[in-house]
């Protein structure tokens, strides 16, 4: 809030009539909540796998606690997509930002808003990020991976912004805005927890990831491509323990959404919670 406050200052100080803005998620963000307060348009250069540019969703954090909402005033008015500009992004944050997508896609099929429509697009945004993630592992320098990342991260966006903020994401930006965790490895490291728990109350969008995958299995699917992306395995790796869940259960129990497929409990949360942090096998939560 205080750096987007600044921001605004400086824009009106200066008669600011257009923001653009080169870089990741929160560079998008800082230009959406300029915008937000000033409606100026927003051309956006997005440099990183999340797809945030490409959504209508603003998100602060004020006193370790993360807002976000939605306004057609921050979706950006022009994006440039150069995957060019994404060959020195490291692989380590290329496949964390590429699975913070994946997990727009995923949250997609059960979203408050979800719909054939935006289950279609998030499909092909599985199918495109879990092509184009290990080429980039295997060569950072080849375009052709990162041009199919960046295209699995805008249909990841547009499906998520048409369905809404699912369980995976009210859970990520909890532990974001009260822990002050990096944001795309612990969306990475959260989703097959979240997926391994809705799978079996959601037969018809389990059907669809899996084969988004090429998997009989939708956890398979997703766990196969994190083992070969060497991907963030447990939350206690990046600040998060165990004498905090009790804490992130109460937080994040009131703000699931009613569409969940799979009733969340202050036990079975508890247990999708401690998988996490201990990053234990994510089947476990399916027979919760």
């Amino acid at each position: 809030v205080e750096k987007a406050e600044k921001a605004r200052a400086a824009a009106a100080e200066h008669g600011i009539d257009l923001l653009v803005c080169v870089g990741g998620g929160s560079t998008t963000g800082l230009a959406k909540a300029i915008a937000l307060t000033t409606g100026i348009p927003i051309v956006a250069v997005p440099t990183t796998y999340a797809g945030s540019e490409a959504t209508n969703v603003w998100g602060l954090t004020e006193a370790a606690r993360k807002t976000t909402g939605v306004d057609d005033k921050v979706l950006p008015a022009t994006v440039i997509y150069d995957a060019a500009l994404t060959l020195s992004l490291p692989v380590d944050l290329s496949v964390a930002s590429g699975l913070n997508g994946m997990a727009h896609c995923i949250d997609s099929m059960w979203g408050p808003r979800a719909d054939p429509i935006n289950q279609a697009l998030g499909a092909e945004g599985i199918r495109a990020l879990n092509q184009g993630l290990p080429l980039i592992t295997q060569d950072p320098a080849r375009l052709d991976g990162r041009e199919q990342a960046l295209y699995g991260a805008y249909l990841s966006a547009v499906a998520f912004a048409s369905a809404g903020s699912g369980m995976h994401h009210k859970i990520c930006h909890v532990l974001g805005g009260t822990w002050n965790m990096p944001h795309a490895q612990t969306h990475a490291t959260v989703l097959p927890y979240v997926l391994a728990f809705n799978a079996p109350a959601a037969p018809a969008a389990t059907e669809r990831i899996a084969a988004a995958f090429g998997t009989e299995n939708p956890v398979d699917g997703l766990n196969r491509l994190r083992e070969t992306l060497n991907a963030p395995k447990a939350l206690k790796d990046y600040g998060f323990a165990e004498e905090n869940i009790a804490e992130a259960v109460e937080l994040i129990l009131p703000v699931i959404p009613a569409s969940n497929p799979r009733t969340a409990t202050p036990e079975n949360l508890t247990a999708l919670l401690a998988a996490a942090t201990a990053g234990d096998d994510p089947k476990t939560l399916t027979d919760l």
